[in-house]
């Protein structure tokens, strides 16, 4: 096993669809910029309410990376 070291970011995705379309539309959207993804955290989960319904949904994520050598 090799020693690795690894970053993590904070990012926020977002969806009119789904909890689960704002996390993968953040990852794919984060390895545009970034190499090495390897995993991430839902740290927080917001929406925005349009008349009685949910419109919107957000996500906040920490994406962890492995740093190149």
């Amino acid at each position: 096993m090799s020693d690795n070291v690894y970053k993590k970011i904070e990012i926020v995705g977002s969806s009119t669809t789904s909890i689960e379309d704002a996390i993968e539309n953040a990852v794919e959207r984060a390895g545009h910029s970034v190499d090495n993804l390897g995993w991430f955290e839902v740290t927080e989960t917001r929406g925005h309410i349009v008349d009685g319904k949910v419109k919107h949904y957000q996500v906040t994520l920490k994406i962890g990376f492995t740093l190149e050598e």
